[in-house]
C-alpha cells in the first residue's frame, strides 16, 4: 500500500507548485551478482537496479529518504553537492552520523534548500562506492524560475566510472597492505560493460548501455563520473556537447565535440539529434592521462540508437584528444567552464549579484598532497602530513554529549615541516568569513577534492607551485562555482568559499583509494554568538556509536517502510494524497 500511495502522490504533477512539499522515498541496498564486464561478481544494487534508482526533487522541497542496509556491514549514505542548510546531521559520512548497521534502516531526513542542479548519492564508507551503491539526484527549478535554455524533450543520465572485477573488500584489503590497486579492468556506462567495438579488446555476450532518442530533439544529458580515480574523457560520435550546468550552476553554454569529466564529477550537457541516421553512434567514456596498452581496455562504450537507425555504429572510435603527456588542453578546457551570470538558480535574483571578486580574503590555507607515505607501517595518504584518523563518534554528538579528545582543531594552514602524523585534526573556519583554500597536487596523477555543504568558486588553476603571486591570475567575475574539482599533478587550483553554513562539512579527496587512506579533514564551522546553537538538533531517531552506543535503543527490523518512520509514514502519505487531490481540484 505504501508503495501504491507513494506513486500515486508522484502522479499529481500539481504538488510542485506547493509550498514546501515533501517527497519521500525508500532505497535498499543489497548485494546481487552481475556481470558487467562479463565475469560473475558482487555489485551494490540499489531497490535492486545497478545503478540505483533517481531521486527527483524540486528546490525547497523537503526529502525523506529511508535507507534500509540489507549488506552485511555498516552503511552511510552521502548526497554529494546537496548543500544542507545547518544541518549536517543528514550528511552521510563518519564525522557527521553513525553508520546504519546491517539489517537496519535509517531516514535521512533534509531539505533541497536555494539549490538546483545534477548531483549524485553514493555509500562513503569501506570503499563501498567502487562496487556500485550510487544513483542520480536531480533538483529542478521552482516553475517560477526559467531555466536558461529551451525546456529539453527528455533527460538522459548517464553514469560512468572506472571498474574493477573485485569486489570493494578485496580492493580495500588490498591498500590495507600497502599495495596499489593497479589498473581498472574497465570502464562502465549506467552499470553496464562495451559495446563490443573491437573484437580482440572485448568478448562477446557483453551487455551495453542504449540510449534511444528520436530525431530533430534536443536531450539534457546528465552525466556523473562515478569512478574510483580515473579521470575520463566523454564523447559521442559525431555529435556536439553544449555544456549547459554543473553541480548546480549553471554555465555559459559552449560546444565542445569531448570533455573530461574527473572523479565525482556532474555535468550536464544539451544533445541536439541532428545527424543523419543511417547508422547508430559511439558514446565513448575513455582513461585520461594514461599511456601503454593496458590501458586498451579501460574504455567505456554505449549505444546513441535513433529511432530511425538503419544499421550498427562502425568504423573506428571518435578520438580522445592527444595529449597525454601534456594535460594542458584539459586545463585550458577546465578554465573555459565560466559561470552564466545572467542566470537565475534556486531564487529569482540573478547569481551573478554576488560579486565574490571584491570581497576580502579572511583567511588562506594552503593544502599539499603528495604520494602515500608510511606512518608507523602503515601506507597513508596525507594533506599538509597529517592522515585523517576516523572518529569513534560523530563530532557533533561528542560536542553535545561533552566527549573530550574526539578530535582537534589544529589543522596546519601549511604543509608540516616534520614527520607525517596520523591524527583526527580539523580545520577551525571562522563563521562568515571568506577563505581562500589552495589545493596544491604534489602527487602524480590526477587529484579530485569535494567540500560538503557548501559550493566554491573555482577561481584559479595551473601548473607549478602557487604563490602569493598568483593571486593576479584570479577569475574574479564569473568562476564556476561548484563543489567538486580536479588538481593536475604538479600544479594547484584555487577556490574562494563563504563560510555561512555552520556545521562540520566534510573536506576529502575524491579519489576513493586516497580518501580510504586518510585524505580527508573537515571544516567546523559554528556561530560563536549561539554557541552552536544556529545548528539543527539531532533527529530524534539519531544513531549512536562508539563510546555513546549504549543510548542507542533497538530498533525493530521491519523490512517494511512503515517502521522507518514510526508507524506514522502510512497515514502521513494518506494525509498527503488526500490534500494533493485537494489542491489540483
Amino acid at each position: 500500500m505504501v508503495t501504491t500511495l507513494l506513486s500515486l502522490l508522484l502522479l499529481l504533477p500539481c504538488l510542485s507548485s506547493a509550498a514546501d512539499p515533501t517527497v519521500n522515498a525508500d532505497l535498499r541496498f543489497s548485494y546481487k551478482t552481475l556481470s558487467p564486464l562479463g565475469l560473475p561478481q558482487r555489485v551494490i544494487a540499489v531497490n535492486g537496479d545497478f545503478p540505483g534508482p533517481f531521486i527527483n526533487v524540486t528546490t525547497n522541497n523537503n526529502v525523506n529518504v529511508n535507507v534500509h542496509n540489507d549488506l552485511d556491514e555498516d552503511l552511510l549514505v552521502t548526497w554529494s553537492g546537496i548543500q544542507m542548510r545547518r544541518d549536517a546531521w543528514e550528511d552521510g559520512v563518519i564525522g557527521t552520523n553513525c553508520p546504519i548497521p546491517p539489517k537496519w534502516n535509517w531516514t535521512y531526513q533534509f531539505q533541497v534548500k536555494d539549490q538546483i542542479g545534477s548531483f549524485f548519492y553514493f555509500p562513503s564508507l569501506n570503499f563501498q562506492r567502487a562496487s556500485g551503491g550510487f544513483g542520480p539526484i536531480v533538483v529542478n527549478n521552482r516553475n517560477i524560475i526559467p531555466i536558461p535554455f529551451a525546456q529539453p524533450d527528455g533527460d538522459i543520465f548517464i553514469i560512468i566510472g572506472d571498474w574493477y572485477t573485485q569486489t570493494h573488500t578485496a580492493l580495500r584489503t588490498t591498500l590495507d597492505g600497502g599495495k596499489d590497486i593497479g589498473i581498472p579492468d574497465g570502464v562502465l556506462i549506467n552499470g553496464k560493460g562495451p559495446y563490443q567495438y573491437n573484437t580482440t579488446l572485448v568478448p562477446a555476450g557483453i551487455d551495453y548501455e542504449t540510449i534511444r532518442v528520436d530525431p530533430g530533439k534536443t536531450y539534457r544529458l546528465r552525466v556523473h563520473n562515478v569512478g574510483i580515480s580515473t579521470s575520463l574523457n566523454f564523447r559521442i560520435q559525431n555529435h556536439n556537447l553544449l555544456l549547459a550546468e554543473t553541480e548546480g550552476h549553471y554555465t555559459i553554454q559552449t560546444n565542445f565535440t569531448d570533455f573530461d569529466i574527473h572523479a565525482g564529477q556532474s555535468y550536464s550537457f544539451l544533445l541536439s539529434t541532428d545527424q543523419n541516421a543511417s547508422t547508430d553512434y559511439y558514446i565513448v567514456a575513455s582513461a585520461r592521462f594514461v599511456n601503454g596498452s593496458a590501458w586498451d581496455r579501460v574504455t567505456g562504450v554505449a549505444i546513441l540508437h535513433y529511432s530511425n537507425s538503419q544499421g550498427k555504429a562502425s568504423g573506428p572510435l571518435p578520438p580522445p584528444p592527444d595529449d597525454i603527456y601534456n594535460p594542458g588542453y584539459s586545463m585550458n578546457q577546465a578554465k573555459s567552464v565560466r559561470q552564466n551570470t545572467s542566470a537565475s538558480g534556486a531564487r529569482p535574483n540573478p547569481q551573478g549579484s554576488f560579486h565574490y571578486g571584491s570581497i576580502n580574503i579572511t583567511d588562506t590555507y594552503l593544502l599539499q598532497v603528495v604520494p602515500p607515505v608510511t606512518i608507523k607501517g602503515n601506507v597513508r595518504a596525507t594533506i599538509n602530513g597529517v592522515s585523517f584518523n576516523k572518529p569513534s563518534v560523530p563530532f557533533r554528538l561528542a560536542d553535545l554529549h561533552k566527549l573530550r579528545g574526539i578530535y582537534k582543531l589544529d589543522f596546519p594552514s601549511k604543509p608540516m615541516n616534520k614527520a607525517p602524523v596520523i591524527d583526527t585534526s580539523l580545520i577551525n573556519a571562522t563563521y562568515k568569513g571568506f577563505i581562500e583554500i589552495v589545493l596544491q597536487n604534489n602527487d602524480t596523477t590526477v587529484q579530485n577534492f569535494h567540500l560538503d555543504g557548501y559550493s566554491f568558486f573555482v577561481v584559479g588553476m595551473d601548473f607549478g607551485n602557487w604563490s602569493e603571486n598568483s593571486r593576479g591570475s584570479y577569475n574574479k567575475w564569473d568562476a564556476i562555482s561548484r563543489c567538486t574539482t580536479q588538481v593536475y599533478p604538479g600544479g594547484w587550483t584555487a577556490i574562494l568559499i563563504s563560510l555561512d553554513n555552520v556545521g562540520t562539512w566534510n573536506l576529502r579527496s575524491e579519489n576513493l583509494d586516497r580518501w580510504f587512506l586518510g585524505q580527508e579533514t573537515y571544516m567546523r564551522i559554528v556561530n560563536p554568538e549561539e554557541n552552536g546553537e544556529t545548528e539543527m538538533p539531532p533527529p530524534d531517531h539519531v544513531l549512536y556509536c562508539g563510546p555513546l552506543k549504549n543510548l542507542q535503543k533497538q530498533q525493530n527490523h521491519s523490512s517494511s517502510a512503515v517502521s522507518a518512520f514510526g508507524g506514522n509514514l502510512l497515514l502521513s502519505l494518506l494525509l498527503a494524497l488526500f490534500a494533493a487531490i485537494f489542491m489540483c481540484n
